[in-house]
């Protein structure tokens, strides 16, 4: 996949893992980078080549106005997401796990619909969507944001198939802990650097990977899902509390 001189939309991209992808995106080469944010004093990044722009992916007026905004994008990186961090029956109410959805699913399927047709007629391009291991296995302090990130990764492989003929790269990002501030209070040792983690995403990007596992803890649990995902399941029950 090409980076060098291309146009690249990060939704999310004012903190953590979106703000280390603009930089690393930068790095590779990109010509322009559209670095979205819900309010515009929340980016820091300085560059000629960063261009913010307004966009709540949970509004879908919003999303389209960026689409036509940004429409000459050949990278759009679904990075936007909301993280409750609660299980789904130990809760109150339903408030954090909805606005997951919306966030997670929901955002992320009006962004590739809103952008399908743009990457198409520049030649395809390609979508990335930030996932996580949670897609794969349930972490149950954070179940209801793992089944939207299950969601997204069933998704994921439907837009995959229904853009191949347009020529559309779809890749599916599965990252590990990641040392932002949507980590639980006090549990940021033994994350990867959200640096580490972005210069990792986009060069496996850049290699034409579709399927990508960018850190240690990532890797470790591809090839234990790959072995046998049902122990992964009762291992990661344990972690209930």
């Amino acid at each position: 996949m090409r980076i060098d001189g291309a146009n690249v939309l990060v939704t999310g991209a004012n903190r953590g893992l979106g703000r280390a992808l603009v930089g690393a995106f930068l790095d590779a080469g990109a010509a322009r980078v559209f670095a979205t944010v819900r309010e515009p004093a929340n980016t820091s990044v300085e560059d000629v080549r960063v261009e913010t722009v307004v966009l709540d992916v949970t509004q879908e007026g919003s999303v389209f106005a960026a689409a036509s905004r940004c429409r000459d994008t050949d990278i759009l990186v679904n990075n936007a997401a909301s993280l409750a961090n609660k299980p789904c029956i130990g809760v109150p109410d339903l408030s954090g796990a909805r606005l997951e959805m919306e966030t997670n699913y929901w955002g992320v399927l009006a962004m590739c619909r809103a952008f399908a047709p743009h990457l198409a007629a520049r030649g395809g391009g390609a979508i990335a969507n930030i996932l996580s291991i949670g897609a794969l296995v349930s972490v149950p302090f954070a179940g209801s944001y793992c089944a939207t990130k299950a969601a997204a990764w069933s998704l994921t492989q439907c837009i995959r198939a229904e853009l191949a003929r347009s020529g559309t790269t779809v890749a599916a990002v599965f990252p590990g802990p990641i040392a932002t501030d949507m980590a639980r209070p006090g549990e940021e040792e033994g994350r990867c650097a959200p640096g580490a983690m972005a210069a990792a995403i986009v060069e496996d990007l850049r290699r034409g990977e579709t399927m990508i596992f960018p850190d240690a803890v990532s890797a470790a649990i591809r090839d234990g899902y790959s072995a046998d995902p049902w122990s992964l399941e009762k291992r990661f029950a344990q972690s209930v509390g």
